[in-house]
């Protein structure tokens, strides 16, 4: 376990921003976080330095040099903790790979998250975000997390409901921001799966693929097609997924929307609210394939801003403000950003 002094960030986060942290460590127990954390006020300070607990990086946007300690979370591990003849509780550090742990699942024939395939990050970011994707949330199969009280120095528990899940929202997010470090997640996972395939063209996929006998590896693997096909490569072009939420409205402001754009996009939900395609606002507006050097709105997906080489952080959160601005202008819906600015 070593601190490294000026360290590039650029390898640590999807957006390939090149930003430089002050101090950098990785840890890989709960141990090293905690002795980690310990050594905050350093040798050559002689204040506590601001932390940032950092994952797989996939859902954060740099936009300047860190001036504290980012610390890596490396803990890794894949467990099951509970079987019954219906579910299998499987308990995973924050450190593993997301999309890693998906195909663990598939491999052990346990459903629940094959319609998660090929997200990018960590573990430990699926319940900060309730990640989800083509009709599942990660609060459709969590069960608990461990999480590390920074302050405290010391572990605790979160149920289902301590969690307080929204739309790609918990309480790590607003509440208790920066409070807790997440060390381990467990999972409950269905033996009998409960196919999910009404949402999005996982249907028309699946047709496309020939498959006869439906399966979760033939969802994940329709799912993985999907998304190769829809959303850039962050090891090719930059990018944290989709940039912005889709954003709710109640019923009779969609009524009125829809009458001045017919065309527009909204799935009504179980309070009675309307959901709106972001995207696709976003590319009647014009940005869709929009570039400005290297900081652009993708030409397959407008939900997605990337770095098509040598932006800055500050240029790409420039670029989404003009782009909530100019949605605010034409429907009168402000968009939210789903990305982490830092």
């Amino acid at each position: 376990m070593k601190i490294q002094e000026n360290i590039s960030l650029k390898g640590h986060n999807t957006f390939g921003i090149n930003v430089a942290a002050k101090y950098f460590a990785e840890f890989n127990s709960v141990d090293e976080l905690s002795e980690l954390l310990e050594l905050k006020k350093l040798a050559t300070t002689n204040y506590p330095l601001p932390t940032f607990l950092l994952g797989g990086g996939s859902n954060i946007l740099f936009t300047k040099d860190f001036d504290g300690l980012v610390l890596k979370n490396n803990i890794r591990g894949i467990k099951t903790v509970h079987e019954d003849p219906h579910h299998v509780h499987v308990q995973v550090g924050a450190g593993e790979n997301w999309h890693g742990f998906v195909q663990h699942c598939i491999k052990n024939n346990w459903a629940g998250v094959e319609n998660l395939s090929l997200i990018p990050g960590n573990v430990g970011a699926s319940p900060m975000q309730n990640i989800g994707a083509y009709g599942v949330e990660i609060k459709n199969v969590f069960h608990s997390l461990e999480a590390l009280d920074l302050k405290e120095k010391k572990l605790v528990n979160f149920s289902l409901n301590d969690c307080e899940f929204g739309y790609r929202e918990s309480v790590f997010k607003k509440k208790h921001k920066n409070e807790f470090a997440i060390t381990s997640v467990t999972y409950r996972l269905d033996k009998v799966p409960a196919f999910n395939t009404s949402y999005g063209a996982i249907e028309q996929e699946l047709e496309k693929m020939g498959i006869k006998q439906l399966s979760i590896k033939a969802i994940s693997d329709a799912v993985i097609r999907i998304r190769t096909l829809k959303l850039p490569d962050p090891a090719v072009i930059g990018n944290a997924g989709s940039f912005f939420k889709n954003p709710h409205v109640p019923a009779d402001q969609f009524d009125k929307l829809k009458e001045r754009f017919p065309k527009i996009i909204g799935y009504v939900q179980d309070n009675g609210d309307y959901k709106l395609a972001a995207g696709w606002m976003i590319e009647y507006c014009g940005w869709k394939g929009f570039r400005r050097g290297d900081a652009g709105c993708h030409t397959w997906q407008s939900l997605v801003l990337v770095n098509y080489g040598n932006a800055t952080g500050k240029e790409i959160l420039d670029l989404s403000e003009e782009i909530l601005q100019s949605v605010k202008e034409r429907f009168g819906v402000l968009l939210e950003r789903e990305v982490n600015i830092i």
